[in-house]
This record gives C-alpha cells, structure tokens and sequence, in this order.
C-alpha cells in the first residue's frame, strides 16, 4: 500500500554540483529539501543559471506540504523562487537563510505572498506525517543546519553541507550530541554530503586562516584588497576585527557583498565595529595605509568587482604598485581559467598576490573531509546509507567509506544519480522507479524566459530573431581594432534601407565598445566578447525588440 512507502527522490544534486533538491514522499505527503541552482558551463551561451526541471512536484503539486531549506548558499536556495512561482508552499529556514531567500523573492516579485517561516535549530515543525528537527552544523556559511525527519517508518536524517568545526569563530559548536541521541535510538537512513569525501583527515577550522591574514595586515605597506565569498560571514568578522587592530577601515565591494553583508549585520550575526567603515567613493582618497577593501568576485566573472579592478575598469578603486591582493576563496572546478587571466591582469598593475594552496592557509573549506564524515557515519549508526551532494565518483567514495559498518547494523549503500527513487517499506529499501529530471536553463534571471533544453532555446532565436556576428580585428600589438567592426547576419534584418542603417549603427556600437575598453580588456577575448554581446544586445533589442543569437568573434592581427 502507498502509505506503506518511504520514497526518496533525488531532483537535482546526485552525480553534480549543484542543484541541490530532494523530495520526500510518504503516502500522499511530500517535503522538499532545498532548491538550489548551478552556474552554467561556457557552452551555454545566453544563460544565466541553470535550475533543476520541477516537473515531479509540479505532477504533485497538491501533496507537497513544505519546502525545507539547510542553509544560503545559491547551490541551495538559488532556484527557491522559481519553485515558489509554480507551488504555494510554506518555507522554513532560519533567520539568515529566509533573508538571502527574501532578497531573490523581491527581485522576481515573489515577496509579497511568500509564506517565510524562520525557525531555530532544536525546534521541530510537522508537514503531514513528517516532523522535522532542525541541528546546527558548521560550514562555510552562518546558520547552516541539518535536518532529522522522523517519518512512520523511521529517522531520515539528511545533514545539508557540513564540516566538524571543533573552533568555529562564532563558538557555537556543531552539534554532535543531538546526531549521537538519534544513533541512539535508531535511524532509518542518513543522506551525508560527499563534496569532500576524496580528502584524507580533518577539514581545518575556520580559525586556522586568522594567522596568514594577521601576517598580510603586518606586511602590507599600502591598500589591502581582500576577495572571499560574500557569504563567508566568519571570515569577514576576522577582516572586521584585524582591520580594527591595526587601525584600517573597511570598504565593502560588489553588490553580494553589500547584500549579505546589510542581513548579517541587521541579525546580529556581524560585529561591524563603530566607525570602520568607509564609503567605497572615499577609498582612493583615504590613506593607502589606512584602507582594507572586500570585494566579491573571487570566481573571476566578468562583470564582478574584483575582475573589473583587475582591469582598471572600476570606478571607484585602481590598484597602485604594492598593494597587497588576497584570494581567500577555493577555485571552484571550470573557473581556472577566468580566475588565473584575472590574477594575471592583478599582477600586471604591480600588486602582491596571495592565493592558492599555503600554510597557514588563505581559505579552508566548508565541507567535511574522510575523517569527518566516518564520524558522522559512526554517530548516526542508520540502517541505510545513501551519499549525496557531488559528482558520481564522490558519491562512489563516500560509500566505500562506509563499509565499515556493514558489521554494526547498515544493512545497504544505495548510491543513486538525479532521477533514481529509493523506496522503503517494512521488509526492507530498494531502488523505485526514475522519475523525470532534468536541467532548466535561466536566460537573463527571468521566470518567463525558462527554456527547458539550450539547443531548443537557440534554435528558437535562430528560428525567430537570426544571429549576428560581429567580427573584430585586434592588433595584438597595439591593442587597437583594424577599422570598423563588421557584422554579418543572418535571419534578423533584410537589406533594405533600414536593416543597413541598423547594421551601420551596430558596427559603431561594437567600436564604441572597444574604444571604450582599456588595453588590458582588448587583449582578454573573454571579457570583451562578454561587454560585445552585452551592449550589442541592449542597443538591438532597444531598436527592434528582437533578441537574435550574438557571437562576438575576435580576430588578433
């Protein structure tokens, strides 16, 4: 009978990174565990992010009873309100969680009929048949928790993102009595974070960065520029506290920053300390000396704050000859390249880098490591184990790991990719039948512009608007264009009159553009191709409200 059945499915985030989510179904009841959203690979052109397909819950629309959010990384809560667009359900987090939420909301207009619950870690809620105990974790994040779900057949324990922080900054331990109770008592099946799991011993403690930025603040002579995720409230406290030390204030870059920086400050999760703070308008006329600037963009974007001072491109910070440069962030796989062509612009202006692998380190992780995660394995004891959260060989690991104990009461190891169901019953758990996945691709951060597959979506602009190819010549050693850019299209404009003026008009906004680039920006194909496509977009659907396929390609001569 269905009410019989424990299933698990896993929506998005098994065999990738990203795209956290997953559904329980007991019966005719469902909670859903975080929504979270990836960035795109560089073959996607045109999208923004990429989201998980809803479809199963959207089939399923009136059994879902709640949607359970861990912590607020975008890997989790980035696809919430296109969720929240298709399903009217309640939302629990905690207070910091439901804010970033909150912020996504707005800029989709969701806000307004959002059913935001803020919750603590020890409350428990009931949805349906499910109670749900939310434990406090540490992570790279603040206010990061997992969740134990006790359902008719027993203890679900899914621990989001985690690390074993015995000295987190903000003392508040990870909660390992609480994982040790429910082993106790007996748990059904634990859903345990592999991001790690490939890293021998112990994830060090978030402290173990304060000696190599106390040794940066004692070194540098000029501007610090320190880039970290925005979301490294921890880390941020330790800027705050080092900059008021030694007598620096503090400027904070890049609009994540801002964001992130306003909530924890208003929820008390940031001690920013009477007067340090400087306007980012006053940092190149404040003492080199005197200044430390956060900035975001530690990923190398191309229109982050960081890339945009790498290239002098920002309007209110230039890097001077020995100011000191920090990138106190990991380098996520497929960013190598537009972080190191950044670094490499940052050297060319004069600056001290520190980056990369060191000890003291300049970045810990957020996750746990082999070591951590056989401890959560021994503490929880379940019955049933099943690796979540990374790439399929991670999930493989993580199994591995937990052989050991085969001898002490896990019965089975399911490891499963996005689509694959468990089910368990009284006799026992198995794989169910898949369901639909898949991935959506988000064009320009717009609900109503979700294409379900890229080839179907360039096929439509191909289809309905043409393609234009604006085609430059750069002098590799003068950095300047060779005449007027030409563009060819095909499918957009006629060659009447008015389709030729159109043409003119775009081949000087493309030399514009270019005019307008610093030298360093005209050598980086990847930034300007970026700046083309974004300025030839605008100016042509400004004139025609079509919206055609833009390739930029750039020839150095």
């Amino acid at each position: 009978m269905a009410e019989q059945k424990l299933q698990v499915v896993p929506i998005g985030g098994l065999g990738e990174f990203g795209m956290n989510c997953l559904a329980l179904r007991y019966g005719d009841d469902i909670i859903v565990i975080d929504a979270g959203m990836m960035f795109p690979d560089a073959e996607l052109l045109g999208v923004d992010v990429v989201i998980p397909d809803f479809t199963y819950l959207e089939e399923h629309r009136e059994l879902v009873r709640a949607l359970v959010l861990t912590h607020g990384h975008e890997d989790h809560i980035g696809a919430v309100p296109f969720l929240l667009s298709e399903l009217d359900v309640p939302v629990y987090g905690t207070a910091f969680t439901l804010a970033l939420v909150e912020r996504r909301l707005e800029e989709h207009e969701l806000a307004e009929g959002a059913q935001l619950n803020a919750v603590k870690p020890g409350q428990v809620i009931e949805a349906g048949p499910f109670k749900i105990e939310f434990i406090h974790v540490t992570h790279s994040i603040v206010s990061a928790m997992a969740v134990a779900i006790t359902t008719p057949l027993g203890v679900v324990i899914h621990t989001g993102d985690f690390k074993v922080d015995p000295t987190p900054t903000d003392n508040i331990l990870f909660d390992l009595h609480t994982f040790a109770e429910y082993g106790k008592r007996g748990v059904l099946l634990l859903l345990s974070d592999s991001t790690n799991v490939d890293r021998p011993g112990y994830t060090e403690s978030e402290r173990a960065v304060r000696p190599r930025l106390e040794d940066v603040f004692n070194r540098a002579e000029r501007r610090i520029i320190i880039s970290c995720f925005s979301s490294s409230i921890h880390r941020l406290q330790q800027i705050l506290d080092l900059a008021a030390a030694n007598g620096r204030k503090v400027a904070f870059l890049g609009r994540s920053m801002m964001n992130v920086t306003e909530i924890s400050h208003s929820l008390g999760l940031l001690e920013i300390p009477d007067g340090i703070l400087l306007r980012p308008q006053d940092i190149m006329q404040a003492q080199p000396d005197k200044v430390v600037v956060v900035a975001s963009g530690t990923q190398g974007e191309p229109h982050s704050a960081l890339s945009r001072v790498a290239v002098d491109n920002h309007k209110h910070l230039s890097i001077r000859g020995d100011d000191t440069v920090v990138l106190s962030a990991r380098i996520i796989p497929g960013n190598e390249k537009s972080i190191y062509r950044m670094i490499n612009h940052i050297a060319k202006r004069g600056a001290n880098l520190v980056y990369g692998s060191m000890n003291p380190p300049v970045h810990v992780s957020g996750h746990a490591s082999a070591e951590e995660l056989k401890l959560m394995l021994n503490l929880v004891r379940p019955r049933y184990f099943m690796p979540i959260h990374g790439e399929y060989r991670l999930l493989r690991r993580h199994a591995q790991l937990a052989q050991h104990l085969r001898h002490q009461g896990l019965e089975d190891i399911f490891v499963l990719e996005t689509g694959d169901t468990l089910e368990i019953d009284r006799t026992g758990a198995h794989r169910g039948e898949r369901v639909t996945v898949g991935r959506v691709c988000i064009d320009s951060g717009s609900i109503d512009e979700v294409v379900e597959d890229v080839v179907i979506r360039d096929r439509r602009n191909l289809s309905e608007d043409g393609f234009v190819l604006p085609i430059i010549a750069i002098n590799k050693h003068t950095s300047k264009s060779e005449g007027l850019p030409e563009i060819v299209s095909r499918g957009f404009v006629g060659v009447d009159d008015n389709g030729s003026d159109i043409l003119l008009a775009a081949r000087h906004v493309v030399a514009r553009t270019l005019e307008e680039s610093t030298s360093e920006e005209r050598t980086d194909w990847g930034v300007m191709q970026e700046k083309i496509r974004a300025d030839l977009k605008r100016f042509l659907n400004k004139q025609t409200q079509r919206r055609p396929l833009i390739m930029p390609v750039i020839l150095e001569v």
